[in-house]
Parts: structure tokens; C-alpha cells; sequence
């Protein structure tokens, strides 16, 4: 099987890998850089459980290869937090009670981060619209929706 030679940075830090033609980039965070905060759910591109940041856009990367990501820039979950304190985002599920079991937060939280980043002041239903490619099993969205709007808030105060 063939192998690539990669180099991208992700939460930051410049990552090399050798990667064979076929190896997607949520087995790439996964297995060989061990951040399992980015969740395999459905391998469809419909729950949106493995949604991360490639240059600040979010994409399932159970749907995209690694060497897709050679020189570009992931952004995982564990990539969030800075010095010990949380995003705004991360505050937000915990203070409006974003999350139950957990397992599409991560990817929530990206796509929410996205939206933040290109729109410091977006509509319910421009959330709505942002979160629109995950899926969530347990809360009904309304505290997702609401964690948004918290981390939304936070971040402009700054």
C-alpha cells in the first residue's frame, strides 16, 4: 500500500506522520496522534461527530483523507482550551448546560466556533443553520442553541 509523507499543524503544533494513501483524518487524530476528542460516529457525514476545524472551516473528517490536511491547519476539541483556561464555547455548553451524553460536543462545539469566527453576533437560526450538520440524540438543541449564544456573548465582551 502506498504511504505519504505529511507535515500539518494541529491545535497548533507542526505534526508529521507517514500515512497511507486511504487513512482518513478522524483515524489520524484518533489513533496515530491519540486525540480521541474528535468522535467517530456513523462514517456518513451525517451526525457530524467527528466535525474538526481544517483551516478554520468545519469538515467531518470521517469523510476526509489525511493527506488532504498536509500543510493545512486542523483544529481538534482538545485544540480549544489555551493555558489552562476554557473557550468561551466550552464555557458556554458547561454554563447553559449544552450537553447530556456527550458525544456530539466536540464537533458541535467546532461547528459553533466556526460560526463565531466569520459572525460575532448570529441569529437562533443562523446557529441553527451553523449546527445544522451534527446531530444530537439527547438535548433537543434549545441548550446547545443557548450555549452558542452564551460563548457568542463572551467573546464579544473581549
Amino acid at each position: 500500500m502506498a504511504t505519504h509523507r505529511i507535515e500539518l499543524s494541529v491545535n497548533g503544533a507542526k505534526q508529521s506522520a507517514e500515512v497511507p494513501s486511504r487513512l482518513l483524518l478522524v483515524h489520524l487524530l484518533r489513533e496515530n496522534l491519540r486525540l480521541t476528542g474528535t468522535h467517530i460516529g456513523c462514517d456518513t457525514t451525517h451526525c457530524g461527530a467527528c466535525t474538526v476545524l481544517l483551516d478554520g472551516t468545519p469538515v467531518k473528517s470521517c469523510t476526509v483523507l489525511a493527506v488532504q490536511a498536509d500543510g493545512r491547519e486542523v483544529t481538534t476539541v482538545e485544540g480549544l482550551e489555551k493555558d489552562g483556561k476554557l473557550h468561551p464555547i466550552q464555557e458556554g455548553f458547561w454554563e447553559k448546560h449544552g450537553l447530556q451524553c456527550g458525544y456530539c460536543t466536540p464537533g458541535m462545539m467546532l461547528s459553533g466556533c466556526a460560526l463565531l469566527a466569520r459572525n460575532k453576533s448570529p441569529s437562533e437560526a443562523e446557529i441553527r443553520e451553523a449546527i445544522s450538520g451534527n446531530l444530537c440524540r439527547c438535548t433537543g438543541y434549545v441548550n446547545i442553541v443557548k450555549a452558542i449564544e452564551y460563548a457568542a456573548e463572551k467573546m464579544r465582551e473581549r
